[in-house]
């Protein structure tokens, strides 16, 4: 695990690890990539305040946020296909969250379900939901949730429309309805990644397993559940879902006060300020550049998260001064799965930890708390962004 010391690190094992067609969906965005670089370089608008002669012996890096308190001020966020990176991946990441005390959330496009991580994990588990046309299924989820004790749907209020992910096209990703020849030599040339994977069969997207319609295999399944995604959604949709579901509700892919006002309106309990990591609207702005208009918007009356660009705990850190209650890793942590696989994800988990701990004792403080209450005071502006 000496070899994992910076979240780069675990993404250069997933690199050589797993086949190029899924390094690059996890590692790619959409168009010309402008906001997936963004996401990670407008961090440097802002430079630490350092505070000396404090004394930092005890530090906690305990937060709260969606109602209950956490070890650290991060969650694992949703992303699809994790069980086709790593042999049962999403229930490795789960684990892993629930080992060091903080919220998993599961994709809509797992392989594993809701009762397949709520058997393996007693931790917090949150759950990804996509307005569909099929009302039945998404019915069908939302009492999956329920039975499965989950703590707060992510309703991904972004892909209406799926952004054009050139890595994506060029690998045939979701356009594939089975195995060709060239991916074929792909599994082949990484024997590790395919015996793991397909030691349990053959890989489907849990929610549509049972569900002939949507074809056999996990290429062929996704592809069809993409096009089930609803086009027409509105706030409408959102507001029927707040009237269905009686536990926490997040909307994510918020980027401006406008619309976080409106999901509070609704009865949102919290807005995930997020860009899809760069894979939907190119030339959108960074998270981070928009953090604080939508905190001075609704941060005093509901949660705001955050996630995009996230690699350093530096970062972790000016996010939560910039306002947020909490943030969603995503690539961060689907490197070190797919390196290491349960020990990768905790290995990344502790680096950006520790990264987040020295960083606020170098900042003369002691808590997340003393972090959030300093705020926006505790940094400076190298620069403005236009």
């Amino acid at each position: 695990m000496k070899r994992i010391l910076t979240v780069g690190d675990a993404r250069r094992l997933a690199e050589r690890r797993l086949p190029k067609i899924f390094f690059d969906y996890i590692d790619g965005g959409s168009f010309s990539e402008t906001t997936l670089r963004a996401n990670e370089t407008d961090f440097d608008r802002y430079a630490l305040e350092q505070r000396v002669l404090v004394d930092v012996t005890d530090r906690s890096l305990e937060t709260t946020y969606l109602g209950r308190a956490h070890a650290r001020p991060f969650a694992l966020g949703p992303v699809g296909f994790t069980g086709l990176f790593h042999r049962r991946g999403e229930i490795a990441a789960a684990r892993a969250a629930q080992a060091t005390d903080i919220p998993f959330c599961l994709s809509n496009f797992a392989i594993a379900t809701l009762e397949d991580v709520r058997v393996a994990s007693r931790g917090t588990l949150y759950a990804q939901l996509y307005i569909l046309r099929d009302r039945s299924l998404m019915e069908a989820m939302v009492a999956a949730a329920e039975r499965c004790r989950v703590e707060a749907l992510i309703l991904t209020v972004d892909t209406a429309v799926t952004g054009v992910r050139e890595r994506d096209e060029r690998n045939g990703f979701r356009s594939l309805t089975g195995v060709t020849p060239g991916l074929a030599l792909q599994f082949v040339a990484r024997p590790r990644w395919f015996a793991g994977v397909l030691a349990g069969g053959l890989p489907q997207v849990g929610i549509v397993r049972d569900r002939s319609d949507f074809g056999r295999g996990a290429l062929q399944q996704a592809a069809k559940l993409s096009q089930q995604i609803e086009q027409g959604l509105t706030w409408a949709d959102l507001a029927w879902l707040r009237r269905r579901w009686r536990g926490r509700l997040v909307v994510k892919g918020i980027l401006s006060a406008d619309d976080a006002r409106r999901a509070r309106d609704v009865g949102a309990d919290a807005v995930l300020v997020s860009n899809h990591g760069g894979r939907q609207l190119d030339g959108a702005p960074s998270t981070v550049s928009v953090l604080p208009e939508i905190v001075a918007a609704v941060g005093g009356e509901i949660d705001v998260l955050f996630d995009g660009g996230l690699r350093r705990g530096t970062q972790i850190v000016k996010a939560l001064a910039l306002g947020a209650h909490g943030v969603f890793l995503g690539r961060s942590y689907v490197y070190g799965l797919a390196a290491e696989g349960e020990d990768g994800v905790r290995r990344v988990l502790d680096l950006l930890s520790t990264e987040v701990s020295v960083t606020l004792a170098l900042m003369g403080l002691r808590s997340i708390a003393e972090l959030r209450e300093g705020g926006r005071a505790l940094l400076r502006e190298r620069f403005r962004l236009p």
